[in-house]
């Protein structure tokens, strides 16, 4: 199992390296491994003269193996200690940066009242990194805005965010009751990254309305945009759950929009993803509309 852990590991990673760092061992013996395992199959797996490494045919067989044995393996664990009564394990969570230090919190107070015995872990990834950790099977569960079913992904709706105009409290449109597209003509503008779904669906919203913008700054996580907007004078649409704690400090005003935009937030994990009873439980919790 453990060898078939390190290849599938080293296959994902295209490397050798990282394939050994991400198991603890040295990549003389991850090279030693695979070597064993081209002299016990009589097959060349991996083509190491390349960078990143080329994985052979014969590589991708034993690759699809060991990911199904090790599914299998999963499987096993999650029904023994289902039958054993255990409730504890590691819930193993990745998310984009947006969700929330404050949600998140919330939510960890909320699964371990529901599962004291458990421990839940959570890396903050950028989306493209939370899909692959998923695929890779590196975690349980990820969260993500504008979510997409794949081949090997299902997403599952989590909730729908509102999205505001956000700006400085000295702005002329911090005191209005509500923003209408129009008032945005030819505003600074803060914008995501062009590469993200949100500045699409952003983009999309204001060029309905026939609104144009001029875009000052763009940036790939809030958090950048919440202080350049709160040290500027641009403007900015961002989901309003975010921006509670600086509204609430008097570090930024939020406005509603007319005529509303959502953003929407998903829950992605692994096609036929055997399910530790813990993490059922925090998906469950995220899906439960009282919590």
């Amino acid at each position: 199992m453990a060898q078939l852990q390190l290849f599938k590991d080293i296959v994902q990673a295209r490397s050798i390296s990282r394939g050994a760092a991400q198991n603890g061992v040295t990549q003389s013996a991850a090279s030693q491994m695979v070597q064993e395992l081209e002299r016990t199959l009589g097959a060349q797996l991996l083509d190491r003269s390349r960078r990143p490494l080329e994985v052979l045919e014969p590589g991708q067989l034993l690759y699809d193996f060991s990911r199904d044995v090790l599914r299998r393996q999963q499987e096993f664990v999650v029904q023994l200690q289902e039958l054993k009564g255990g409730d504890g394990g590691v819930v193993k969570i990745a998310s984009i940066y947006s969700v929330g230090l404050s949600e998140m919190s919330r939510l960890e107070e909320e699964f371990y009242r529901r599962l004291p015995s458990a421990h839940l872990e959570v890396n903050y990834l950028r989306p493209e990194k939370v899909y692959q950790a998923v695929v890779d099977e590196r975690v349980d569960l990820g969260l993500v805005s504008y979510p997409e079913t794949t081949r090997e992904v299902v997403a599952l709706p989590w909730r729908e965010e509102p999205m505001v105009v956000a700006c400085n409290p000295e702005h002329p449109l911090a005191n209005r009751s509500y923003v209408r597209p129009e008032d945005l003509e030819e505003a600074e503008f803060i914008g995501f990254d062009d590469d993200l779904p949100i500045s699409r669906d952003i983009d999309r919203y204001l060029r309905e309305r026939g609104v144009r913008v001029r875009v000052v700054m763009q940036f790939d996580n809030i958090q950048s945009m919440k202080e350049a907007l709160r040290l500027g004078h641009a403007v900015s649409i961002l989901p309003a759950p975010i921006l509670r704690e600086e509204v609430a400090e008097g570090r930024l005003k939020t406005v509603p929009l007319e005529g509303p935009l959502f953003r929407p937030l998903g829950i992605i994990h692994r096609r036929k993803k055997a399910f530790p009873r813990a993490a059922q439980i925090f998906m469950d919790l995220l899906r439960d509309p009282a919590a």
